[in-house]
């Protein structure tokens, strides 16, 4: 019984473990903020820290579900929706006369301002420029689909905003 045993605790621990072999890049505006934080404690600062732990808990969240934040595109948008939600808030304590806390706010929409400034987007002029290039190479009647995804593969790996893409297409298309 006890060679039994052995062969088999043998056999268990020569078999390789397969373990998923995926593996995510994490964004760097991601990483730039996990420094920032430290700097923030080391200072401090508490409005930054009170953004930068949010942001954190909601990469965190993201993370847990289907869509996990993997690009900056997609943290600059997790970005804007805090932006637009802190900027409703200061507003709706102003209605309420809340002073201190628009002032809270307030501080806490310039440091994300700060972080929304800071990524770099392929600009209009050049989204134009791709745009013109796709369609003509596509030719006459290109739909908006085909058109998004050739812009899509042409400027992979680089920081675009799809509803600016999405507008110059809908302008190059409305205008034949």
């Amino acid at each position: 019984m006890n060679i039994l045993r052995a062969s088999r605790l043998a056999r268990l621990t020569l078999i390789p473990k397969s373990y998923s072999t995926t593996t995510t890049t994490t964004p760097p505006m991601l990483l730039k903020i996990r420094k920032d934080l430290k700097t923030a404690m080391q200072q401090k600062d508490t409005p930054r820290l009170t953004v930068l732990r949010a942001l954190l808990a909601s990469t965190l969240n993201a993370s847990k579900t289907s869509a996990p934040i993997n690009t900056d595109m997609q943290m600059l948008a997790l970005l804007r929706k805090n932006l637009a939600a802190s900027q409703a808030a200061q507003r709706e304590f102003e209605g309420a006369g809340r002073a201190d806390l628009v002032e809270k706010e307030g501080a806490q929409i310039q440091v994300m301002e700060e972080y929304v400034g800071g990524v770099e987007v392929v600009g209009e002029e050049e989204v134009r420029g791709v745009v013109g290039e796709v369609v003509r190479g596509l030719g006459e009647g290109a739909k908006m689909g085909e058109v998004m995804k050739g812009v899509g593969e042409r400027l992979e790996g680089r920081n675009w905003d799809k509803g600016v893409v999405a507008g110059v297409v809908r302008e190059v298309l409305g205008g034949k």
